[in-house]
């Protein structure tokens, strides 16, 4: 975590849209995309760790695409995955962009950066909060 002392703590803890490969390079293999997420989830505790909240996407589409009947693969997945990373990073304090390519991940920084929302590429560059855990 960033433990640079000219950089003052957060006064809250942020909540970090962790962003990276989910469907991307599967070629819409399940346990490839299971894997991916996998990953991506690998980056919550230390996000958590570091006093901070961390937000994946995919947490909160898959489960309104359950509900509305559909899967990542049916039409109705464009409508639902990438509009529900735009209206998080409404509430989103910053990203933290894990490698790999993602079309996806991509839109979520280029969002992220219009609205001047700071973009990491490792959690060691998040600031820590006053509320952290020990790993």
């Amino acid at each position: 975590m960033s433990n640079d002392p000219t950089s003052p703590a957060p006064s809250r803890p942020l909540m970090v849209l962790i962003a990276g490969p989910y469907r991307s390079g599967t070629g819409d293999d399940p346990a490839l995309m299971a894997a991916n997420l996998e990953r991506l989830e690998e980056a919550a505790w230390p996000v958590f760790a570091a006093g901070h909240v961390p937000v994946i996407g995919e947490w909160v589409a898959l489960p309104v695409l359950r509900s509305a009947g559909a899967t990542v693969f049916d039409p109705l997945a464009e409508q639902v995955l990438y509009p529900t990373a735009q209206r998080l990073l409404q509430h989103c304090d910053a990203v933290l962009r894990l490698p790999g390519a993602s079309r996806g991940a991509d839109q979520d920084v280029a969002i992220a950066r219009e609205r001047g929302l700071p973009v990491h590429h490792h959690v060691d560059e998040l600031p820590v909060s006053g509320s952290t855990m020990a790993p």
